[in-house]
């Protein structure tokens, strides 16, 4: 059931970047308790043309979104039958029509509130309504596609609908409630404390409204009040790791159940939860107390999004001030697709050892999680093994590609462009190296950034001509037509400046070819799978359902690849970087719109 909820709240997701937030007793944040583990809710309303390229975008990515709800339904029919009619039926809905049309014909406010909330694990999405009665033929529709009725309730004077799935232990519930709707993903047997909480009937204590902390966050991170969301995985974790969660304690004892059912272990024993598991998860989340994201930039031409993630102070200590000497990694790049990633082994081999020992030192005793001792055991001893030059002196990779092309009866595709590791030892590795291939130990290359042709033997197993390249802090390799040129230039591009670990560029043009790439190889693995499937017929085997299915796959992926293609004819260019300040992990991407 939480694959259903996740659709639905699919089909509505666009709402919130359309709607407006006002401080009034109604607005769908005043209903959030403060304390929730995750929200996510528009501040601000948009202006009517952004709105209107937004509504296009969601229009275009709506086919290949339809599609994945079929895919999923056919998943879930062998075992949920009930539920995969209900996604087909919310399909339905959805299919032949515009995002704006479909909210309008079921009587969805465009411009109205909307949030996107936890009461504990338990998902609850509300928003604004323009015609309530219009929502009402709307879930009439959905039951008659359905083929039956949801179950009627009431909760005092409020009526509700719902939908139990035995198999997962849950239930949905939708409702009216004044101009807004509800729809909550609970246990099937909620108490009715929860469910008054759910529909709004007894309000929180406190509210994230009058909390205020997504509105403080959007100033502090500089997001924009169209769509702000944090978890907070303080309150998330424990609940995770605890069984206490009314929830995900109905979920698990569903699970236990038939598993009862065909072992005959008691519900019991695989519904202990030790005590030390919350204590254990709540270790766990001190090192990563919340993510949090939202849009600093957005418009009919651009995209711009941050995405945070909180960290220990002595894990921002680590990284905050450290400058790795990467080539490129200090600026914007200019190839089509252009990729810095900072690799300082030796500063990821101190913190990283630093954890292991943690662990070691005070063992996860959380059945649950024993299994990260063993993974952080291994971690230390591979840090270990790290120092070894010449991998214990890297420090970084840039991957610049100029051309990528489809090259026919190869695994890998044809490219031109330039790779640099970047170590605090030039020399070594290229020594390294020139002890590794032979015919490397006739080069001989000054670190002084000169281009310097590899031998024949080597240039044509590559199937180019390729060249090799040494500056203080790293090696580049080039490889294809006039990349020699380009590889001084490329040593002496800027270093990374303090904190930061990544930064990419792409193009529209590169994304196309990556996906013209991607679909390539995807349609051989059809043909191949096709061939395989009437080999096996010949033979006198009856697979006439596993080619039914590939062909279906087979269709989907096409239609799918089509739909990609034509939002990526749109794109100019996508810029990405990462960095670590004092509060944490900081993730930007910038996209421009032709």
């Amino acid at each position: 059931m939480r694959s259903t909820m996740r659709f639905i709240a699919l089909g509505l997701a666009g709402l919130m970047l359309v709607a407006c937030s006002h401080k009034d007793k109604n607005a769908p944040l005043a209903f959030v308790p403060a304390d929730t583990p995750y929200a996510m809710a528009n501040l601000a309303t948009l202006d009517d043309d952004t709105r209107t390229a937004l509504l296009a975008q969601a229009d275009a990515q709506l086919p290949a979104q339809l599609a994945q709800l079929d895919a999923m339904a056919d998943d879930l029919a062998a075992r949920d039958a009930d539920t995969a009619r209900l996604l087909r039926a919310f399909g339905a809905e959805l299919k032949g029509k515009t995002v704006e049309g479909f909210a309008a014909h079921a009587g969805i406010d465009v411009k109205g509130r909307a949030a996107f909330y936890g009461l504990g694990l338990a998902p609850v999405l509300r928003f604004d309504l323009s015609d309530p009665a219009m929502f009402d033929a709307f879930i009439a529709r959905l039951e008659t596609a359905y083929g039956k009725k949801f179950d009627s309730a009431q909760e005092g004077k409020q009526a509700y609908r719902r939908h139990v799935s035995a198999a997962s232990g849950t239930e949905v519930i939708l409702a009216v409630v004044g101009k807004q709707a509800v729809i909550a993903l609970l246990p099937a047997s909620a108490t009715p404390a929860l469910l008054r909480q759910a529909l709004g009937l007894d309000r929180p204590q406190k509210s994230l409204q009058d909390d205020g902390r997504l509105k403080a966050l959007a100033k502090a991170k500089g997001y924009q009040d169209w769509l702000v969301g944090q978890l907070d995985l303080t309150r998330a974790l424990p609940l995770l790791a605890s069984g206490n969660d009314p929830l995900l304690g109905a979920i698990e004892k569903a699970r236990a159940q038939a598993e009862s059912a065909k072992t005959g272990e008691p519900v019991a024993n695989q519904l202990q939860t030790p005590p030390s598991c919350a204590t254990d998860a709540a270790r766990i989340a001190a090192r990563v107390p919340a993510l949090s994201f939202g849009y600093t930039r957005l418009d009919a031409k651009h995209q711009d999004a941050r995405f945070d993630i909180a960290l220990a102070a002595d894990i921002s200590e680590a990284f905050a001030k450290l400058k790795v000497d990467l080539p490129g990694l200090g600026a914007t790049g200019t190839s089509p697709f252009d990729l810095n990633i900072a690799l300082p082994v030796a500063t990821l081999r101190t913190f990283w050892s630093a954890q292991a020992d943690a662990v070691a030192a005070k063992p996860f005793t959380c059945p649950k999680l024993t299994d990260l001792n063993d993974e952080f055991a291994k971690l230390g001893a591979a840090m270990q093994q790290a120092a070894i030059p010449p991998f214990g002196d890297m420090l970084g990779l840039r991957v610049a590609l100029d051309t990528l092309v489809d090259a026919k009866n190869t695994a890998l595709p044809g490219f031109s462009g330039r790779i640099v590791l970047a170590t605090s030892n030039p020399a070594g590795l290229l020594a390294t190296g020139q002890m590794m291939v032979p015919s490397l130990a006739r080069l001989r290359v000054a670190a002084d950034g000169k281009p310097v042709s590899l031998p024949q033997d080597l240039a044509k197993m590559i199937g180019q001509p390729a060249w090799l390249a040494m500056g203080q802090h790293a090696l580049a390799l080039g490889i294809g037509p006039g990349e020699d040129a380009k590889l001084t230039e490329t040593l002496s591009a800027p270093v990374g400046d303090a904190g930061r670990m990544m930064r990419m560029h792409l193009n529209g043009t590169m994304y196309l070819s990556w996906l013209q790439l991607m679909e390539d190889k995807a349609d051989s693995l059809a043909a191949a799978t096709a061939t395989l499937s009437r080999g096996d017929d010949a033979l006198g085997g009856d697979n006439d359902d596993a080619a039914t299915e590939a062909a279906a796959n087979a269709a989907r992926s096409k239609a799918q690849f089509a739909l990609m293609k034509a939002q990526a004819e749109r794109v100019d260019t996508i810029d990405a970087e990462m960095h670590v300040d004092d509060d944490g992990m900081v993730i930007t991407s910038q996209t421009a719109l032709k």
